[in-house]
Formats: structure tokens, C-alpha cells, sequence
């Protein structure tokens, strides 16, 4: 037996007749390989069954996650300040001369002659004007002359009846003629006074002549010129107004102050006004006085700044803006205006706890405008819901989102 024959009797385990071809004898066929393909074709598609389930399942478990978080309403909140800082009331007020009067002519007559115009400082007592009065002029005389008469009549009357008491102590004459004497003595003496006294008025209406200033202060009108018919201010309905004057060395500012700040003013206190014109000038006033009383109509405080003008800053009429500093509020804390919920049982915020919606009521201090101060409901770790929506009730379930205070993310 040759190599070739024992070959292939080693590969077959087998003999091997020496006549047939041992390179074209081919084995059968391995059963235990294809069963092993089988069962790892089968185990993978197994795991991909598995693995689709739990895919499906996993993606429905985030769809109901997603699905109850797009049905929660989405609140943005902020957290209070702590504290209340002290604030400044700003309020419009109207400038007035601390005195302030109209000035008239208490003759009659014609205007001669003006010395002041409008804009011009004038002090107390000088001249104003002058007016001329013929009439009073020519009354003033013939009163004189009736005086001068009538001191003459009481006169010859006393030395009448001088002579008729010295006449009755010879009894020359009688007690009844004597009497009448003296009678006469004393009514020529009552003439005379009274022909004094009307003297003395028109001199007085005279004096009227020259108008002057009643205190210091700045000429504001003059209605009046040169020849004008001049009537009395206490003799006709309708009196001219010659000049208007004004003190305004001190001014005073009236300031209407709603009640619900009225407890804060208090006579003594400071107060800083300003003007569109120069608002960054602040002049400094005293809060001297107050109605004490709350008006009906304006339900507000009338209260009364007075300024020292020396230096002319302001001018009588002038629109301003009173600044008042107001107090702080104690163990309060600050809150955005657009946080609050008016309701019919009182004033509500709504505040954020384990992701439920809580109403808490609150007490208002100040109102700072787009801020208010809370003095008693809240602590600075509440979450406050901004821009809450009407239909807001106890118990509805949110998600919070912080905010800054300016609103942004």
C-alpha cells in the first residue's frame, strides 16, 4: 500500500478499495452546525422582540411624562425683597405768594401818574401812583371854610353866654334867657366838631391820592394808565384793579396728599420741590401746616410747604413736584405690582407650594408704583406667581419658573 492509499484511509477511517479516486470523494454533510446557526438566529430575533418592547415601552412611559407635564400650567414666579425701602411721595403742587393782594383806589378821580410797572421790586410805603380828585379837592376847601364859620358862630356864642351869666348874677336878666345862652354856646361848640371831623375825612380821602405798597414785594399786574377814570373800590360793584402785588421772598406750596399717605406728613418735616424746567435743581421747603381734615370730594390732605425764595427760584402760579420722603416699612417685604389678586374676600397673591397654587392673603403698606410693600402674609422664600390669571384657585397644580424681578429668565 502506497501513501496515497494510506491517506486516504487515515482521513476516512476506513479502507479505501486502491481502484477508486480519493480526490473526487467528497464528506457528508455536518447536521450539528446548521442547528447551531438555527438557534442563534433565533436568539437574536428573540432580542430584538425584547428589545422593541421595551423601546415601546419606554417611549409610552415619556409620552405620559410629557403629556402631564404639557397639562400643567406653566407659572412664572419671583421671590419677595426682604425689607421695604423708604420711598419719595412725589406730588404736583401750586406755587402762591406768601401775600398776595389787588390794589385799589379808595378815591375818585382821574389817574395822573405811574411809577411802577409789572416785574418791578417795590418796598412798603412807596408810591405807586397818584390820582387826581378835583372834586374831593374842592369839598376838602369849602369843609374848611364851613369850619372856619362855624368856629366863629362858637365863638360869639360863648361870649354871649358869658355875658348873659354875668347879666343873670345882676338880675338883669332872666335865669330862662341865660340858659338859652349857653344852650346855644354848647350846640355851636357840637357844629364845630362836626365840621371838624368832616375835615378830617377829606383829608383822609385825599391822603387816598397817592396809592401805595401795603409790604414788600413784586408788582405782578398793572391795569391802569395815565388819565384813566378811577372809582373807588368801595363805591362801585365792579372796581378797577390798579396794581396786583406779591410777596414772593416766601412762597407758599399747597399740596393735596391722598389719605391713604396722610399719616405720613407731619408739620416740621422736610419736603424737596422740583420743576420739569430744571428737574435736577431740588429746592428744600418745611411742611408748616395742614387742613387736619380729609376733603369730601378729593378724599386727599391739604398740606401747606413753605419755600424760602430768596435767591428767586420760583415764581408765584409755577407748577411743581413736592417730593415727601416716606418711612420704611419694618420686618415687610417687597412684592411686584402685578403679583396682586383683587378679589371679593380681600386682597390675594398666589404663591407656589409642592408645585400646588396657594392663595395667601396679604396687608398692603406702600404703594411704590410698579412695586408695593407687603407688611404681613409673605416671607422673602415664597415664590409669587407674576401676572397671575383670574381663574386662579387654591390647590391647582403648576410648574413654577424663577424669574428675575425685571422679568428676564
Amino acid at each position: 500500500m502506497n501513501s496515497r492509499e494510506q491517506s486516504a484511509i487515515d482521513a476516512q477511517g476506513d479502507v479505501v478499495p486502491a481502484h477508486a479516486d480519493v480526490a473526487h470523494v467528497e464528506p457528508p454533510a455536518n447536521p450539528g452546525g446548521g442547528r447551531t446557526i438555527s438557534i442563534l438566529f433565533f436568539a437574536a430575533l428573540l432580542l430584538a422582540v425584547v428589545y422593541g418592547l421595551y423601546l415601546r415601552s419606554s417611549n409610552e412611559k415619556k409620552l405620559v411624562i410629557a403629556t402631564d407635564e404639557a397639562a400643567l400650567l406653566v407659572v412664572n414666579v419671583v421671590h419677595p425683597s426682604l425689607g421695604s425701602q423708604s420711598q419719595d411721595l412725589v406730588l404736583p403742587g401750586n406755587v402762591q405768594a406768601f401775600t398776595e393782594t389787588p390794589i385799589y383806589s379808595r378815591t375818585n378821580g382821574y389817574l395822573k401818574k405811574w411809577y411802577f410797572d409789572i416785574g418791578s421790586h417795590v418796598r412798603k410805603g412807596q408810591l405807586l401812583a397818584v390820582v387826581e380828585t378835583p372834586e374831593i379837592d374842592q369839598q376838602l376847601q369849602q369843609s374848611r371854610a364851613e369850619l372856619e364859620r362855624m368856629q366863629a358862630n362858637e365863638g360869639l356864642a360863648g361870649v354871649t353866654s358869658d355875658r348873659w351869666q354875668s347879666l343873670l348874677v345882676k338880675h338883669a336878666v332872666s335865669q330862662q334867657e341865660a340858659d338859652q345862652a349857653r344852650s346855644n354856646h354848647i350846640a355851636a361848640q357840637a357844629a364845630v366838631d362836626a365840621s371838624r371831623a368832616n375835615v378830617r375825612r377829606l383829608e383822609q380821602l385825599q391822603s387816598y391820592e397817592r396809592v401805595t405798597a401795603p409790604f414788600d414785594g413784586i408788582i405782578t399786574a398793572r391795569n391802569t394808565d395815565i388819565g384813566d377814570l378811577i372809582e373807588a373800590g368801595s363805591g362801585s360793584n365792579n372796581p378797577r384793579e390798579l396794581f396786583h402785588l406779591a410777596a414772593v421772598k416766601m412762597l407758599r406750596v399747597y399740596v393735596a396728599v391722598p389719605e391713604v399717605y396722610s399719616d405720613f406728613i407731619h408739620d416740621g418735616d422736610g419736603a424737596a420741590l422740583t420743576r420739569d424746567s430744571k428737574s435736577d435743581v431740588k429746592i428744600t421747603g418745611t411742611i408748616v401746616r395742614n387742613s387736619d381734615a380729609i376733603d369730601h370730594a378729593t378724599r386727599t390732605l391739604n398740606v401747606e410747604v413753605d419755600v424760602d425764595n430768596a435767591n428767586d427760584l420760583l415764581r408765584p402760579g409755577a407748577y411743581v413736584f413736592v417730593h415727601f420722603h416716606l418711612p420704611a416699612g419694618a420686618g415687610a417685604v417687597t412684592i411686584p405690582s402685578n403679583t396682586l389678586l383683587f378679589r371679593s374676600e380681600g386682597l390675594r397673591v398666589g404663591v407656589v407650594r409642592d408645585n400646588h397654587v396657594q392663595l395667601t392673603p396679604i396687608t398692603i403698606g406702600n404703594d411704590f408704583g410698579n412695586s408695593v410693600e407687603v407688611t404681613s402674609g409673605l416671607t422673602n422664600t415664597d415664590a409669587i406667581i407674576i401676572d397671575p390669571p383670574d381663574s386662579l384657585v387654591n390647590g391647582t397644580p403648576v410648574r413654577a419658573k424663577f424669574v428675575t424681578p425685571q422679568g428676564k429668565l
